[in-house]
């Protein structure tokens, strides 16, 4: 199975920019679907979106699309989940998640252990 560990979390302030990366162990990480869920405190899992294998392709959800974006780097093993305009409702643990395959991700193969975003006035 793929490893995953997110990184790049931390303290932003309302308006700023954040980074998020994602280490896969997989030596084979073209094969996977990548995407980024995000779980704010006392609600549901959030589902922001998916990058194809090639990295050609992307998928963002309505309510951060305009404002957060995806991208990988497939010779590093690295997707990377970049938000701007941060709005204090994004605050959350955000996990890096993994499909293997061509796929539509609706209940992800794997996860990583989830990095916390807190966005302040």
């Amino acid at each position: 199975q793929v490893q995953l560990a997110e990184s790049g979390g931390g303290l932003v302030q309302v308006g700023g920019s954040l980074r998020l990366s994602c280490a896969a162990s997989e030596s084979t990480f073209t094969e996977y679907t990548m995407g980024w869920v995000r779980q704010a405190p006392g609600k549901e899992r959030e589902f922001l979106g998916q990058i194809s294998q090639s990295g050609r392709s992307t998928y963002i959800v309505n309510s951060v699309k305009g404002r957060f974006s995806m991208s990988r780097d497939n010779a590093k093993n690295t997707v990377y989940l970049q938000m701007n305009s941060l709005k204090l409702e994004d605050t959350a643990v955000y996990y890096c998640v993994a499909s293997h395959g061509n796929v539509r991700i609706s209940r992800p193969d794997y996860w990583g252990q989830g990095t916390q975003v807190t966005v302040s006035s």
